[in-house]
């Protein structure tokens, strides 16, 4: 499979490496620094596109792969509250092909369905609150993650009495504090914390007067994520539309 890369820092050096290893070809890889290559050859020769930037410039990389008739595969997060619905169109109507998620970590992933069916079990016991954590890097410019809000989403579906999320403590990298405990009581508090270099750990605690339950992730590195990326594009090279995990693992 041929392979365009648009970001190239440390996730896209990995994301590089085990492509190699499982075979694939690097036929481009887009910084910030030759944008025009969008429009090249090079570019519009790859089956897929694996996007890793920032909140700021993922929508426009889309369009701009999408114009050159190329599918993509995305872990930025922080675009879909302005721009989610005209993605999900362009896949919908126009036949462009985006497989989006907010962490490729096969560990995640299978989090995401133990916090689901755990939130289903929680559902008939209101006794207990859930608070969702979430530990990231001091580099990443977003709060909540967008690992935290999928994280979130998915835990309020499942339970009744929970109308939402809100952002509650941020703690940052100095050790300040911004934001609060205090949300309504039918939102699910999201807490997050810039610290070091952390990969990413996320946590879900169910609180009551008596005990509590708590499930974590912890990634031990930035490799669960780009094996995750990559064969997230294995599967987008033969499927179309908007993609997700949940696609590619059934469970």
């Amino acid at each position: 499979m041929k392979i365009a890369l648009i970001g190239y820092g440390k996730l896209g050096r990995m994301i590089e490496t085990i492509a190699l290893e499982r075979g694939h070809e690097i036929v481009c890889i887009i910084d910030i620094d030759n944008q025009q290559d969008f429009d090249s050859d090079a570019f519009r020769s790859a089956d897929v596109a694996i996007e890793f930037t920032t909140p700021h410039t993922a929508y426009d990389n889309y369009l701009k792969a999408f114009r050159q008739g190329v599918k993509v595969v995305s872990g930025s997060t922080g675009w879909i509250p302005r721009h989610g619905e005209e993605v999900s169109r362009l896949c919908r109507e126009e036949g462009k092909t985006l497989f989006w998620s907010s962490n490729f970590s096969l560990g995640v992933t299978i989090f995401r369905a133990v916090n689901r069916y755990l939130a289903r079990i929680m559902n008939g016991f209101g006794s207990y609150t859930p608070v969702l954590e979430e530990v990231h890097h001091v580099h990443k410019l977003d709060h909540p993650s967008g690992t935290g809000i999928t994280l979130g989403e998915e835990l309020v579906a499942e339970v009744e009495r929970l109308n939402g999320w809100e952002s509650g403590l941020l703690t940052n990298p100095d050790g300040s504090r911004e934001g609060t405990e205090d949300v309504a009581v039918d939102k699910l508090r999201i807490d997050s914390i810039r610290r070091g270099e952390v990969p990413g750990i996320h946590s879900v605690t169910w609180e009551s007067d008596a005990d509590s339950i708590t499930i974590t992730h912890d990634a031990h590195s930035r490799k669960g994520f780009a094996l995750g990326a990559v064969l997230a594009a294995e599967y987008t090279a033969c499927h179309e539309g908007l993609l997700t995990m949940s696609d590619m693992f059934r469970f």
